[in-house]
């Protein structure tokens, strides 16, 4: 994938969410929408501007596993060997949360689903942001958007930034892996 972002958007994108903003961005299949993941009011946001419950609990992606050591614990170092061995890919894994994990990404639960992703522009953003919370850019139960272009439509004055890019042209989001049961939450 050729580099079509430039740096200039990326800071910009990264000042945004480090100031409690949300924004849209490409992944690797649908554009998401990013907050910084240890401010409740973003994600608060979030969860209204989708029209989410906090009880379904949310993404969390990161450029590489140390951006993710304060909010997992890896129960055994088969599960980590496992774990790592698929990233940075699209393939996200629910892994026990932390006792730091702030209780609105878990939601109900006692896991939290994270990626280090592959995505080149994702993967630049959270060199720069750090970790970010990515879930899809839709309402609800309504088919995510596909580029910069839809996001707009959909949220426009709701989002405070939109990185425009390309996806990686997966067909779907990347699948959903439970790391202690295996059960494949999400194909």
């Amino acid at each position: 994938m050729a580099k079509l972002f430039s740096s200039w958007h990326l800071r910009r994108a990264s000042e945004i969410i480090s100031n409690g903003g949300v924004i849209a961005y490409p992944t690797e299949a649908v554009y998401g929408l990013g907050c910084d993941p240890w401010d409740p009011y973003a994600v608060s946001r979030i969860l209204a501007i989708k029209n989410r419950s906090i009880d379904k609990g949310l993404i969390v992606i990161a450029s590489d596993i140390l951006q993710l050591e304060t909010l997992i614990i890896f129960p055994d170092k088969k599960t980590e060997k496992k774990v790592t061995k698929s990233w940075p890919g699209p393939v996200t894994w629910i892994l026990p949360a932390s006792d730091q994990c702030p209780f609105w990404l878990k939601g109900k639960h006692s896991g939290l689903a994270v990626r280090v992703t592959a995505h080149p522009l994702c993967r630049s953003l959270c060199e720069i942001a750090g970790p970010i919370v990515s879930t899809s850019a839709n309402l609800s139960e309504k088919p995510p958007a596909r580029s910069g272009w839809k996001a707009q439509m959909m949220f426009d004055e709701q989002l405070d930034y939109i990185l425009r890019g390309s996806s990686s042209g997966d067909d779907r989001p990347t699948i959903i892996v439970d790391a202690i049961s295996g059960k494949q939450l999400r194909s």
